[in-house]
């Protein structure tokens, strides 16, 4: 199957991310390697593991995760096109979490070996890297915040509208709907919520004509009012880089 080139990547015409100059846009076609087209629930990464390649999600939806000792599986946030996956392997020699495919994915590859290739000779891309793990890390500090101040029917929709606002950037949300194929209980997990009260809130945000998540689509009939009930603004996310 033919790959992408980096000059016809679907996801550069979306205003979320930052344009190319010429000569990283040459740099970038010869970093990436191929790409890897997998079915939803396919681990891309697991945790521990040393994996020689890294990639940028070009197509598709996915969960990071971390697995207890106990074996239950914590999520810790969702991958849309876009994200970057695989920089902690490839500055810590391993990861610290599980990267999984919730639906087909299709993945832009890059050899890990070559990310200091990018440092010495491309700092303005090193800078894009370093830019993206204080993103996770601000959106980190989020969640947190989210986990110990918001309650419950304020978490979720304070999570359904960074959903909706992150897919729209990349034009997998319009007018009402988004594709939403994750199960309640990895929202609730990621939200430090039981399922029985994400279960709940979610119908009460339904009854009161917020939003309905019906099977894998959710339709947010009022997103202003989700964002009241979050204590957010509504806002376009941030343009950030594209590796």
């Amino acid at each position: 199957m033919p790959t992408t080139a980096c000059a016809d990547c679907p996801l550069r015409r979306f205003p979320l991310f930052v344009p190319f100059t010429p000569s990283e846009l040459t740099f970038m076609q010869g970093f990436k390697t191929g790409e890897l087209t997998v079915d939803g629930g396919t681990t891309i990464l697991m945790e521990g593991s040393n994996s020689p390649q890294i990639f940028t999600v070009l197509k598709g939806l996915g969960t990071r995760y971390s697995t207890l000792e106990n074996g239950n599986r914590q999520v810790i946030n969702f991958l849309f096109p876009g994200d970057f996956i695989g920089l902690q392997a490839g500055v810590m020699g391993e990861m610290k979490h599980s990267v999984e495919a919730t639906t087909a994915m299709t993945l832009c590859v890059f050899r890990r070996e070559a990310l200091w290739d990018l440092f010495r000779t491309h700092p303005g891309r090193a800078y894009d890297l370093t830019w993206i793990a204080a993103v996770e890390e601000h959106f980190l500090g989020e969640t947190i915040a989210s986990l110990g101040q918001r309650d419950a029917i304020q978490r979720i929709s304070w999570a359904m509208v960074r959903i909706y606002e992150r897919l729209r950037a990349v034009g997998m949300a319009t007018g009402e709907k988004m594709p939403l194929p994750y199960k309640q209980h990895d929202l609730a997990d990621a939200l430090g919520l039981s399922l029985v009260h994400t279960n709940k809130t979610l119908k009460a945000l339904k009854a009161q004509g917020y939003m309905d998540w019906s099977g894998n689509q959710a339709r947010i009939m009022n997103l202003k009012g989700l964002a009241d009930i979050a204590m957010i603004d509504l806002e376009k996310p941030e343009q950030r880089p594209l590796m």
